[in-house]
C-alpha cells in the first residue's frame, strides 16, 4: 500500500513528520503494509522544479494509493504562469476528489465554545463559488471593465446528486440524519438544483430523516444547538466557511480532520492553513493531519476491503481521543504549552499499548 505524503509549506513538514511517525507505529501494529514516499510539492518544489506542483509530481499521485498533503501557502505562491499552481486545487479536480469530508467534534478535556457537537459536513469540492475549479479554462472571476468583478458560481445536477449521496451514505453509518444545507431564497436556480437532487437522494435512503436548512440559520444553529445536527450536505464555499466555524466552536481548528474523496483517489489535508507565524518552532498541533490519515485509512478500508485498515483508524482516533485528555499534551493552540513532538511521541505511545 503506496502512500504518497507531502511535506507542504509553512508548519507543513512538523506536523507531516508527527503525522508518518504515526503511521508507522500502527503499521507496526496492524501489519498494513505501507509504503511511504516522499516529495516536494509548494515553495519548495518551486525551487527544484520551477512549479510548486509539477506534472511528475502529479503523476506520482494516481499512482500512489493514497495522498497526504500538508498545509499550502498559495496566496503567496507567484502567478500560475510562472509556476504557482494551487497544488490543493490540481489533485481535487485532477483526481475528481468531489467530496471534501469534515467532521467536527467536543472532546473531553478540550475546552469548547458548545457542547455536544459530533457532525460530519459533506462538502462538495470541485465546483460552487470556486473561481479556480469552476470552469474548463480559465477563471471564473473576470473583471470586464475597470472597477467592475464578476464571479461565476457553476453548480450541477451531477455533483450535486454525487455529494449528497456521498453525505447519506456516511450517515447511514452514525446517527441516520441528514440536513441539506442552501440559500435558495436568493439563488432559486442554483440552489434549487442543489435541492432537487438532495431530495432526489433522500427518496433512496427512506431510513435517514432529512430535512433542510438556510445557510445562515445553520451557521446560528451550529452555535445554539449543533447536537441538532448528524450530517450536513452543502455546496463549495458553504461547507468551507461552515466547517471552520464547527471546528473553532469545538476547540480547534488544529482537531479538525478533513479528506478529499473520489471514486479512484483520496487525499488526506488538515482543515487549517500553513500558519508562517509559528513555522519552525516546533508548537504546531499535529493532530489535523492525523486525524486526517486516520480518514485516508476508512477510505482504503472501503475501496480495497482492507478491514486492518478500519481497525487501525479506529485506533488512531482512540488514540487521539487519549492524548487530548490529558492537559499537558495540548499545543498552544488548545490553550497548552505542549511541542508538536511530544504530542507525536505520545501517541506512538498509546498506539503500542
Amino acid at each position: 500500500m503506496k502512500i504518497l505524503v507531502l511535506p507542504g509549506d509553512g508548519i507543513g513538514s512538523e506536523i507531516t513528520e508527527a503525522t508518518v511517525a504515526v503511521l508507522t507505529a500502527i503499521d507496526k501494529r496492524f501489519g498494513l503494509g505501507i509504503e511511504l514516499e516522499r516529495d516536494k510539492v509548494g515553495f519548495e518544489a518551486l525551487k527544484a522544479h520551477g512549479s510548486t506542483c509539477p506534472d511528475s509530481l502529479f503523476e506520482k499521485a494516481k499512482a500512489a494509493d493514497g495522498l497526504i498533503l500538508g498545509p499550502i501557502s498559495h496566496n503567496q505562491y507567484p502567478p500560475v504562469a510562472e509556476g504557482g499552481v494551487n497544488p490543493s486545487a490540481r489533485f481535487r479536480i485532477g483526481l475528481d476528489l468531489f467530496a471534501n469530508m469534515r467532521p467536527a467534534k467536543c472532546y473531553p478535556g478540550i475546552p469548547s465554545v458548545v457542547q455536544g457537537m459530533d457532525l460530519l459536513i459533506a462538502r462538495e469540492n470541485t465546483e460552487g463559488f470556486y473561481a479556480d475549479r469552476n470552469m474548463f479554462s480559465g477563471s471564473g472571476e473576470f473583471m470586464p471593465v475597470p472597477g467592475v468583478g464578476l464571479a461565476m458560481r457553476k453548480i450541477t445536477a451531477a455533483g450535486c446528486r454525487r455529494i449528497a449521496l456521498a453525505g447519506f451514505r456516511e450517515a447511514m453509518r452514525r446517527r441516520r440524519q441528514v440536513t441539506a444545507v442552501h440559500k435558495s431564497n436568493v439563488m432559486r436556480m442554483t440552489d434549487g438544483i442543489f435541492l432537487e437532487e438532495a431530495r432526489r437522494v433522500a427518496a433512496e435512503f427512506p431510513d435517514v430523516a432529512y430535512d433542510e436548512m438556510l445557510v445562515d440559520a445553520a451557521a446560528a444553529w451550529l452555535v445554539r444547538k449543533p447536537s441538532r445536527f448528524d450530517v450536513i450536505v452543502t455546496t463549495n464555499m458553504f461547507g468551507d466557511i461552515l466547517s471552520d466555524e464547527a471546528s473553532e466552536l469545538a476547540g480547534s481548528l488544529g482537531l479538525a480532520g478533513s479528506i478529499n474523496a473520489g471514486e479512484a483517489y483520496a487525499m488526506a489535508q488538515a482543515q487549517h492553513g500553513s500558519a508562517p507565524d509559528i513555522a519552525g518552532k516546533g508548537i504546531a498541533n499535529p493532530l489535523s493531519l492525523v486525524l486526517s490519515t486516520a480518514m485516508l485509512l476508512s477510505w482504503l478500508s472501503d475501496r480495497q476491503g482492507h478491514e486492518a485498515c478500519r481497525a487501525a483508524a479506529a485506533a488512531i482516533e482512540k488514540a487521539v481521543a487519549a492524548v487530548v485528555a490529558d492537559p499537558a499534551l495540548h499545543t498552544p493552540d488548545l490553550g497548552g504549552a505542549a511541542r508538536t513532538s511530544q504530542v507525536a511521541e505520545n501517541l506512538c505511545a498509546a498506539l503500542t499499548r
